[in-house]
């Protein structure tokens, strides 16, 4: 690893995302001093560690000097070999990320699941500030989970803490089983339901139309009962699949993020039938939208250099 240069006070976070890679440079206190976003280069590993670097570049440019680097990532860094593992975007897969980007920027570069980025933003300083445990969870290109515990990332003995979507979707019912398959291997994963083209291919089996979700969105609310029964499946999956975590970890709120955290219909349909799946008498845990919005995965890479 190369040895620490000499930085400022603030903190640089980049989100590498399936479709975007953001960089924010943040203040001691949280406040966003610049934020650059680029298009993600699919497909393409030294092209995404050249946009990581041009990033960081230009928000060094405008903060005017060094900061520490700290890098959300699609999957994880495998403890066992180093390289990036459980990654939707396939193409940084076996690669050395870490290695080759702390070589780039000249610097050590803190690393962390994406979702952990974002759970860790909104325990800090966001919708799950002063609670014991927060589950965040991310309802996008995929379907990742973090898990935080008194303000600390849990990453589990095999940095895999959180990976909720790729376990089958729970109590499946009719046309549920064995489900689509995913790009892990498996077959009827959560996220093959639950993430952005999860939904999409839900509405098309069901209606024979490929249409995206704020369409379908739009045609429910104009009262298409094919899109309305698109939504109120995909409201009951999400409430059955959040049960299981409930039953396991029983965080005191689950904070939701990425594109479809955006559905106000999910904050208090989802609570209502989640109860039919937890085993409790009574269901305390709290649904609510992300504080920092769609810069909660960028802020909590910026914090890494806190944990």
């Amino acid at each position: 690893m190369p040895e620490p240069a000499a930085v400022g006070p603030d903190r640089i976070g980049i989100d590498l995302g399936g479709t975007k890679i953001e960089g924010a440079a943040l203040s001691p206190d949280g406040v966003i001093l610049a934020r650059h976003r680029v298009p993600t280069p699919r497909d393409d590993y030294r092209g995404t560690l050249t946009a990581i670097a041009g990033l960081v570049e230009r928000l060094e440019e405008s903060i005017g000097h060094a900061a520490t680097v700290g890098v959300g990532i699609p999957g994880t860094l495998s403890p066992a070999t180093g390289l990036v593992k459980n990654a939707n975007s396939v193409w940084l897969i076996g690669r050395p990320l870490a290695d080759d980007l702390q070589r780039v920027l000249g610097r050590p570069v803190r690393f962390e699941n994406d979702a952990n980025c974002f759970a860790l933003s909104e325990a800090r300083d966001g919708a799950g500030q002063g609670c014991e445990l927060v589950f965040g969870v991310i309802l996008g290109t995929g379907t990742g989970g973090g898990i935080v515990i008194d303000g600390h990332v849990c990453r589990g003995r095999n940095a895999i803490g959180g990976e909720w979507g790729h376990n089958p979707l729970p109590w499946p019912g009719p046309g549920e089983h064995p489900g689509p398959r995913c790009y892990c291997g498996k077959i009827g994963c959560i996220e093959t339901f639950l993430s952005g083209p999860g939904l999409v291919a839900d509405h098309e089996r069901s209606t024979g139309q490929r249409v995206e979700p704020a369409r379908i969105v739009a045609s429910a609310t104009a009262g298409d009962l094919a899109a309305q029964a698109t939504l109120a499946r995909y409201d009951d999956r999400l409430a059955r699949s959040l049960a299981t975590i409930i039953n396991v970890l029983d965080p005191d709120v689950i904070v939701l993020g990425g594109g479809l955290s955006n559905l106000d219909r999910l904050y208090a349909a989802v609570p209502r039938l989640w109860g039919a799946y937890v085993f409790s008498d009574q269901v305390v845990t709290t649904l609510v939208p992300p504080a920092h919005g769609d810069s909660s995965g960028v802020r909590g890479a910026a914090w890494l250099w806190e944990t």
